[in-house]
């Protein structure tokens, strides 16, 4: 498409939905999903120590989390395409670097400072490149208006997607390629995004410093107690769900017997359901409405978080978890749906960063838990958090059943 509007020498081209979000969305998802269910594993195989993995676990997620205190601030100051463009870069340059070191190391000391160095400086750079391509989404969803839960979804399909690509090509790369194969996959999908990066200049009319951005995302979000709850009910949720994934490549692996490829075919398979939740919900939010489609995904969601704890076996940790996938991935649509409804454009970056900051605030601490807990002991763990999630989830729809965000046609 090109615009109409002036002469031809100055026509500018204005980049389909397809070029300007969906495929740099996709590389920097792919980059992103192989990165976060791949250098655990990584770990987990150059190490063989489960507490190490639960560590590596831990370095991945608390540099994202600070990271948010600047990056929705760097995206309102220097726009969508110059955040997402270094820090893609910077995670090639990272991932490349260790990809070269790792080969001439012996596992030990050095190879272990190594793979926890790599998992927090990924940490880092792709939560600046999702806090970018999410921001870029956002604008793309207010800019479709009443249609923007479709956009979300499509967002959020591409998501899935890599996670259904991602953990199993980190695996069958780790396996077959070792550490340099799958990292150096990592670095051309993070290239790849680089050079793709959309040209949108999102931009605050008045950047804010990382702390007042903070503040105002704060501000924005108890103002909106629709966005608040469901923000509330999904953090006490995520607690669940980083437990399991800080914990699959030990239980996998290391209990059950099996490889690093089956390890990651998990969450490849969880991302089916994921993804066929999301094209089911996004045509039952036409017809029902945000809040029926939110409250019976979590329902889903916490009865097979639930049932995990009872699991024994591969498969059956491989369909319950995907049944946990499929109720998250409904809900994630209707938080983004929400979310890029309600968040006021010129507060959206640092908004963003704080519901995400939020969100992710139990990863750290599954990290921790793994690290601290016995293997032997992770049923007992797996079923406290479940029971955790379900109450978390039940309160906060409860308290946004008459919310009139959630309650908004689409039909």
């Amino acid at each position: 498409m090109r615009s109409q509007v002036g002469p031809r020498h100055a026509r500018q081209p204005v980049p389909s939905l397809l070029r300007g979000i969906y495929l740099p969305r996709s590389t920097d998802a792919a980059a992103f999903a192989m990165a976060t269910y791949g250098i655990p594993l990584l770990v987990l195989a150059t190490t063989h120590s489960a507490a190490l993995t639960g560590l590596a676990f831990v370095l991945e997620w608390v540099p994202r989390l600070g990271t948010f205190a600047v990056a929705g601030t760097l995206v309102d100051r220097h726009g969508t395409t110059a955040v997402l463009r270094t820090a893609s870069a910077g995670r090639a340059l990272a991932a490349l670097t260790a990809a070269f070191i790792l080969p001439t190391q012996e596992t030990g000391y050095g190879a272990t400072v190594t793979v926890m160095f790599l998992a927090a400086l990924t940490g880092i750079l792709s939560e600046c490149s999702y806090i970018a391509a999410e921001t870029a989404g956002g604008v793309a969803g207010r800019e479709a208006g009443t249609r923007a839960h479709r956009v979300q979804s499509a967002l959020l399909g591409i998501d899935q997607v890599a996670t259904l690509s991602g953990p199993a090509l980190a695996g069958l790369l780790l396996e077959w390629t070792g550490a340099a194969g799958m990292l150096t996959v990592v670095a051309v999908f993070s290239l790849l995004t680089s050079v793709l990066a959309p040209r949108q200049d999102h931009r605050a009319a008045a950047p804010r410093p990382a702390a007042r951005g903070l503040r105002t995302g704060w501000s924005t979000l108890r103002a909106l107690p629709a966005l608040g709850w469901l923000v509330a009910g999904l953090t006490v949720s995520n607690l669940a769900t980083g437990l399991l994934q800080a914990a699959i490549p030990v239980i996998i692996v290391q209990q059950l017997g099996h490889s690093t490829a089956d390890a990651g075919l998990i969450w490849s398979v969880a991302a089916v359901a994921s993804l066929v939740a999301i094209i089911v919900c996004r045509r039952a939010i036409d017809q029902f409405g945000l809040w029926s489609v939110g409250a019976v995904s979590a329902t889903i969601a916490a009865l097979g978080c639930l049932a995990i704890s009872f699991a024994d076996t591969y498969g059956t940790y491989l369909a319950l978890i995907a049944v946990l996938m499929a109720g998250e991935g409904g809900m994630t649509v209707v938080l983004r749906t929400v979310r890029s409804r309600l968040i006021p454009t010129d507060v959206f970056g640092a908004t963003l960063s704080l519901t995400i900051l939020l969100l992710l605030l139990p990863f750290p601490l599954a990290g921790v838990l793994v690290a601290t807990v016995p293997p032997a002991q992770f049923g007992y763990l797996i079923t406290l958090c479940a029971a955790l999630q379900a109450a978390g989830l039940f309160t906060a729809f409860a308290r946004l059943r008459t919310a009139p965000a959630l309650r908004t046609s689409f039909a």
